[in-house]
């Protein structure tokens, strides 16, 4: 398990919206693993009761109702995490990475989820919390790996308040300095992998000024540049993930954000082929399907 020895589907706000596209996690999942599948994270506080919870959502509006990360997410990969764990590693894990993206940094929210992992550390990929963080220790590897984002309150509870010797469950992402195509990547990150922090996020305007919307046809230059980040990432022992690369007309979203948007499946396909020739580690996209059939095709001879 290392940085750039794969190139896997990264499933974007893989949960439903208000009630709706609840199959989301049926759609990535069919794609096969292994694959990324992200969740994003809200903390909500019942006004009448007092009490509050973790529920998946992008943020308010929220009724109360939304699925939770046990029953939408955990629940879900039982089967397919157990017949792994009874069948063995066949070189192909963790077979799903999650990708917590927490819409809210509440002390408690982030509380609550370490212990939900915990209930499913049996399988989680993990590592032991040393004193020294900058000492990479070596994964457990496991059938899930859990990822999060580069929030420093979100490293107060997932490494400084793990003791020393015991496992980390999550790990979080670098800092980065610019998100422009003119900035070097040395400047952007300019440090290691950790052993809490093992990854780095960033949105597509880093590799095409101004993003998918402002996107120009696809140059050699481009090319170029995607190669140096990646290079870059791989070097420092990290791994690297782009968002969210999307192609579709008016009448084929499915709740998706406009601003991911490259206006056509041609225009997208140029950089999903891209991502896989560069090497990228996680390629975010909410179309799942016509991703995997993209990596399908470039893998058949």
């Amino acid at each position: 398990m290392r940085p750039g020895s794969r190139v896997l589907l990264d499933a974007h706000n893989c949960y439903p919206y208000h009630g709706k596209w609840s199959d989301r996690i049926e759609r990535a999942l069919g794609t096969r693993v292994p694959l990324a599948i992200e969740q994003d994270l809200f903390w909500y506080t019942d006004k009448q009761s007092g009490k509050s919870w973790s529920m998946l959502s992008h943020g308010k509006p929220v009724s109360g109702n939304e699925p939770t990360l046990r029953t939408y997410f955990f629940e879900r990969i039982r089967p397919i995490v157990e017949k792994a764990l009874r069948d063995g590693n066949q070189g192909d894990w963790p077979l799903v990475t999650l990708n917590l993206d927490f819409k809210s940094n509440e002390p408690e929210h982030h509380a609550d989820v370490w212990a939900l992992l915990g209930e499913y550390e049996s399988w989680l990929c993990t590592a032991e919390r040393v004193e020294d963080s900058h000492q990479v220790m070596p994964l457990l590897v496991r059938p899930l790996w859990v990822l999060t984002g580069d929030s420093d309150a979100q490293e107060i509870t997932f490494h400084h308040l793990v003791p020393v010797g015991q496992r980390l469950r999550v790990f979080g992402a670098v800092h980065v300095r610019g998100d422009d195509p003119a900035v070097p990547p040395e400047t952007m990150v300019w440090e290691r992998a950790s052993n809490y922090r093992r990854w780095w996020n960033n949105p597509w305007r880093v590799v095409e000024k101004g993003g998918q919307r402002k996107a120009k046809d696809w140059t050699k230059e481009d090319m170029q540049r995607l190669r140096l980040l990646v290079d870059h990432a791989h070097a420092l022992g990290l791994w690297i993930r782009f968002y969210t690369l999307n192609g579709y007309g008016p009448a084929e979203s499915q709740g998706w954000d406009e601003d991911y948007n490259f206006g056509s499946k041609e225009r997208v396909l140029l950089r999903w082929r891209a991502a896989l020739e560069a090497g990228v580690d996680f390629v975010a996209t909410d179309q799942y399907e016509a991703f995997a059939s993209a990596k399908a095709a470039r893998l058949t001879p």
